[in-house]
């Protein structure tokens, strides 16, 4: 295979690919550090040293670890069988792992997986036995008992949550396998990933989780689309309590569905040690073109990739022979596949091959809608071109859905057919210059089996290089304490254009009540602009301003009414309002070491060596009008501020109480006590200076849902703070008192 060379990079990128695209289609087959599906039962030394272990991996898969046999008995096969009995006239013979019916050979302490007879699942076998065909002999076997409970794929919640987060409920494919059908992300958080780890809910001690290319990127935009992830290294859903979507730098959970324990899932493949590329079917169609077909049975339909050094202008087609006994082409049902060079669009096409002549009044070689509509029964998923291979991956249903088609069958071979040759001016085929011109057969539902090359390193090259990009594949078990990490620090953002936001004065409010609520962060004006950091798309708004600087006065009593939420099971609609020394925030998921540096000076109590945090109140936001153009566009926060509503959920808001004193920094901050990045900067004074005070107004007034005459300003510069009155059942009584 060495002519071969060339092909190296379009086998490993073309593999990849499919695998990502019909990953969550195949059979699922074994996995996981110690799983290996549900025991059956262990078989019995009756003779020749017979021993092993029988999983139940899914509906129509056995596994046996460490299978033992001397290879000695002249007719020994594999046997399952529906009757009471252990008999092979009773019993229908299996496959061996690889695929083969010849006698067995000799196993040591091997790891095999096997395959039932097509349309048989354990429910309607009784017994496995390793059966000697000429002495009528059982050499072990284990019964299948009835109603047996064999895994299978588990749908368990949907993902609800901020930022458009939303999907169907999940499927569990199997323990390493997990299908998001649907999913939705607005892709606009800075650092959003798909999120692992121990326990019900997300923290920053989690494991990233690969998207669906097995990158560990910020997510992007989705809408409503079915991904399919796969959990890295030897991580399986059996040591996690929850999957969802985190915003790493900002440890603010968007989103998650608790993992049940003890699903009953198949195994995934790689702890089987089975390699990546028999997943998969391949066969060599025609080595010095690169002419390769690979494939997998899928329910009750195929996915088949083709690969082919095409030049071009030229189409590379494969299908079933009329006779399948013999490779012919005339009436042959066959999929005619291409990209187009220029535009790199991909193609696959029903057709029917009627005579050798190309399409003409529906007669001849054409697409079966040339010659009866709505029989196209060739689905296109991928194509694309890798080192000048094209690679198209398509899928078609097993049975005829029409009489153009022909049925692929599962339980044995039949004759292939496949041709490449050049497209003509409508883009149809015309006569091949390279074709089958022997009969080749191909048993289309055997176990997987890879016959083509595999270059140096084949994808798992590419499989380690993914997995080092993910940290933190130690063991997740409830009894499992893995070193706390600190989250990574979001990139810096650019502090240009910002908008002026007018600082809150020393003398006012003049009874020092500040209304601290949610909001927009406000675009790139806003306030990354203000602070230099990235927002993750909300922040404190205090007094209806977007994190002004506030000034206080040391011995100066200041009441917050904090109203950011106090649902603390909705993490990311949970802002406890603290004050601290520290202008990150987020204390809650600080490392010990990191908290042992920073100062709390209100918003939290101290219990039992821990802070709990006290400023929790009933959640309001600030909510842009959808109808206004985004905040990008708003030359100044006054503007901005109009298109805002404020928005409060029912219950009652929280306060916290603070007077700075002579130990108090010149500067702290206002934050959140669950997340990073959301507030901003206190200036401490000894005293408010008089020609200050003069020169602010101290007017107090509400913001106005809708813009007023006297509100038109397009900047708030030189105006006093804006409050917003809570409406809080007795509150005012609550400070009164």
């Amino acid at each position: 295979m060495t002519a071969r060379s060339p092909t190296s990079s379009s086998p490993r990128l073309s593999t990849i690919s499919l695998l990502g695209a019909v990953f969550f289609l195949l059979t699922a087959r074994v996995c996981s550090e110690s799983y290996y599906g549900k025991l059956i039962g262990k078989l019995p030394t009756l003779h020749h040293s017979v021993s092993g272990e029988v999983y139940a991996v899914d509906g129509r898969t056995l596994f046996i670890k460490d299978f033992v046999y001397d290879g000695e008995a002249p007719t020994a096969f594999f046997y399952v069988g529906s009757t009471d009995r252990v008999s092979g006239e009773d019993g229908v013979r299996l496959r061996d792992e690889r695929g083969a019916t010849q006698t067995l050979r000799r196993y040591r302490k091997e790891d095999i997986t096997l395959t039932l007879p097509d349309n048989k699942t354990l429910n309607d076998i009784k017994w496995f036995s390793v059966w000697c065909d000429r002495f009528s002999v059982s050499f072990g076997d284990v019964r299948i008992p009835r109603g047996f409970d064999y895994p299978r794929p588990q749908k368990i919640g949907a993902l609800s949550g901020v930022h458009g987060i939303s999907s169907e409920p999940i499927v569990v494919v199997d323990s390493q396998t997990l299908l998001v059908p649907s999913f939705s992300y607005d892709g606009e958080a800075p650092d959003a990933k798909f999120w692992v780890g121990a326990g019900p809910s997300p923290s920053p001690q989690g494991i990233r989780v690969p998207d669906e290319n097995g990158r560990t990127v910020p997510l992007r935009f989705y809408d409503r689309k079915t991904i399919v992830l796969t959990l890295p290294g030897d991580l399986t859903v059996h040591r996690i309590g929850h999957f969802g979507v985190w915003c790493e730098a900002f440890t603010v959970d968007f989103g998650h569905v608790q993992i049940p324990q003890n699903l009953n899932v198949p195994p995934s493949l790689k702890m089987l040690g089975v390699s990546p590329q028999s997943k998969l079917n391949c066969e060599v169609l025609e080595d010095r073109l690169g002419f390769e077909v690979r494939w997998a049975v899928a329910g009750d339909s195929i996915v088949a990739q083709l690969v082919g050094k095409l030049e071009s202008g030229q189409y590379m087609a494969f299908g079933i022979s009329a006779n399948p006994e013999r490779s012919k082409m005339v009436g042959g049902d066959v999929a005619v596949a291409w990209v187009d060079k220029q535009s790199l669009q991909g193609y696959a096409v029903d057709y029917f091959l009627e005579s050798k002549a190309q399409c003409s009044g529906g007669r001849g070689s054409c697409p079966d809608t040339r010659i009866q509509e709505n029989t196209n029964s060739i689905r296109l998923l991928n194509a694309v071109l890798v080192d000048g291979y094209s690679i198209v991956t398509y899928q078609r249903p097993l049975k005829a859905t029409d009489e153009l088609d022909l049925q692929i069958l599962t339980n044995g071979t039949q004759a292939i057919i496949w041709a490449i040759g050049p497209l003509n001016d409508k883009q149809e085929v015309s006569f091949h210059s390279d074709y089958l011109k022997t009969d080749r057969f191909i048993d289309f539902g055997r176990p997987p089996l890879w016959n083509c090359p595999v270059p140096d390193q084949e994808q798992s090259t590419l499989l380690e290089d993914n997995a080092d990009k993910v940290s933190g594949h130690q063991e997740l078990t409830a009894t499992t304490r893995r070193p706390q990490r600190a989250p990574p620090t979001p990139a810096p953002a650019t502090k240009t254009d910002a908008w002026e936001i007018p600082a809150i004065q020393c003398n006012e409010p003049e009874d020092g009540v500040f209304y601290a609520q949610m909001g927009p962060t406000g675009g790139k004006h806003g306030y990354p602009a203000i602070t230099g950091h990235v927002g993750w798309g909300i922040s404190w708004y205090i007094n209806g301003l977007l994190i002004p600087e506030i000034n206080v006065v040391r011995g100066t009593k200041y009441t917050f009414v904090t109203e950011g939420g106090e649902d603390a099971e909705t993490p990311a609609r949970y802002h406890p309002f603290y004050i601290t020394d520290d202008p990150i925030g987020g204390y809650q998921h600080k490392t010990p070491e990191e908290k042992a540096k920073v100062k709390i000076f209100a918003g939290a109590q101290r219990q039992r060596g821990q802070y709990r945090p006290t400023g929790v109140g009933r959640l309001c936001n600030w909510v842009p009008d959808q109808n206004q153009p985004p905040a990008d566009e708003f030359s100044s926060f006054g503007a901005y501020q109009r298109t805002l509503t404020l928005v409060c959920e029912r219950g009652e808001p929280g306060y916290v109480e603070w007077t700075p004193d002579e130990n108090t920094p010149d500067t702290v901050y206002y934050q959140c006590f669950t997340h990073r990045y959301l507030g901003w900067k206190i200036n401490v004074h000894d005293s408010c200076d008089a020609a200050e005070a003069a020169s602010s107004a101290s007017e107090i007034h509400e913001v106005r849902v809708a813009p007023s005459d006297e509100q038109q300003s397009d900047d708030l510069e030189g105006s006093s703070s804006i409050r917003v009155a809570s409406k809080g059942i007795g509150f005012r009584e609550k400070l009164a008192g």
